[in-house]
């Protein structure tokens, strides 16, 4: 192997992030896998992934609006604690400023059904919405930007810092991913060009 250049790619450590074995109260389920949608801040999913660093775990918390795919709020931290989504979609009202009613969905975790990120929720009007118990396609979407993202990015890295982690997924997220990466699901347009384009659509007709 050292001749031919090759080396091994270990499997990264897991980590679970979803605590679900609580006693706080949940949401209905109000997406139920309806992952189209028509229109900005109507929808948005969150979830929390982790990333290995040589100072221990890092978490990254998102929101994304399922219009456009679009990362439109995030947070990360050394702890999984409630402050982290709260943080993330107080990013994402500021930066987008949804009106009332916007659908917000998550999983079950404990930080979701936590006491603080419930409040904001209802300080904004916003309404809850959670997966079923341990299905993962409920909420697909994030699944699948988590997926890019470690793929695309996190794998081939050796972070030795979370500040380091941190500023590559950040780099991530708003140099590449919303401004540059490709769906399918948008006819091929990055988020940033998709949501470009269909405003301008809207302005002309």
């Amino acid at each position: 192997m050292n001749e031919a250049g090759v080396w091994v790619k270990y499997r990264k450590k897991y980590k679970v992030t979803t605590d679900s074995n609580h006693n706080k109260p949940l949401f209905d389920n109000l997406v139920k896998r309806q992952f189209d949608v028509d229109a900005p801040n109507q929808v948005y999913v969150a979830d929390i992934t982790y990333i290995w660093t040589r100072e221990g775990w890092l978490y990254l918390a998102v929101v994304i609006d399922l219009y456009s795919r679009k990362i439109v709020g995030w947070s990360m931290s050394s702890r999984t604690e409630a402050q982290l989504v709260v943080d993330a979609l107080r990013m994402a009202i500021w930066q987008r400023k949804p009106k009332t009613g916007l659908i917000m969905h998550t999983d079950r975790g404990s930080q979701y059904a936590s006491h603080q990120y419930r409040n904001l929720l209802l300080a904004h009007g916003i309404k809850g919405s959670m997966s079923r118990k341990g299905d993962c396609w409920d909420n697909a979407v994030a699944e699948s930007f988590f997926g890019s993202l470690k793929e695309e990015r996190v794998q081939w890295q050796n972070y030795q810092t979370r500040n380091e982690a941190q500023q590559n997924i950040l780099n991530y997220i708003s140099m590449f991913y919303n401004s540059r990466r490709l769906h399918s699901y948008l006819g091929y347009k990055s988020p940033n060009e998709y949501e470009q384009e269909m405003a301008t659509l809207e302005k002309a007709a």
